[in-house]
């Protein structure tokens, strides 16, 4: 896996991270620190990446189990250390999985197996971050 991060100039602290599969991102700074608050920030890309990641996981494995998943949204609400560097402390995951006849227990097992075995993102923020994780079924 690749990526390229390019500084775009000396008007402010935007940057643009083209991926190994061709995609393109911005990245953006806070105007306290020079950005112009036009794209996320570095830390949320890494929060962001971290929540695709396990909500990739949680589709896949209710899919597998035979549920009719119609949804899944994970918000992910995360604190972070107040000195440098200010690694994610804690983060808390809610999942919210829409469908018909979901089984609790599956959706549980789903969010656990991403957590515990195949989402990597959430496998190394855990080195520094007390990660917690609550979910809600809805009917669709």
């Amino acid at each position: 896996m690749e990526c390229t991060v390019k500084w775009t100039g000396p008007d402010g602290m935007s940057f643009l991270a083209e991926t190994g599969s061709g995609h393109a991102v911005l990245m953006d700074g806070a105007p306290e620190g020079g950005g112009k608050n036009l794209a996320p920030r570095p830390m949320e890309m890494v929060l962001l990446g971290t929540g695709g990641c396990t909500a990739y996981d949680v589709v896949v494995i209710l899919r597998k189990s035979g549920q009719d998943i119609r949804g899944c949204d994970v918000k992910l609400s995360a604190e972070r250390a107040e000195t440098d560097p200010k690694v994610f402390t804690r983060i808390n995951f809610h999942f919210t999985v829409r469908g018909r006849a979901l089984k609790a227990n599956l959706v549980e097992r789903a969010i656990k197996l991403s957590h515990d075995k195949y989402c990597s993102a959430s496998a190394m923020i855990e080195k520094t971050a007390e990660l917690s994780i609550d979910w809600s079924i809805v009917e669709d």
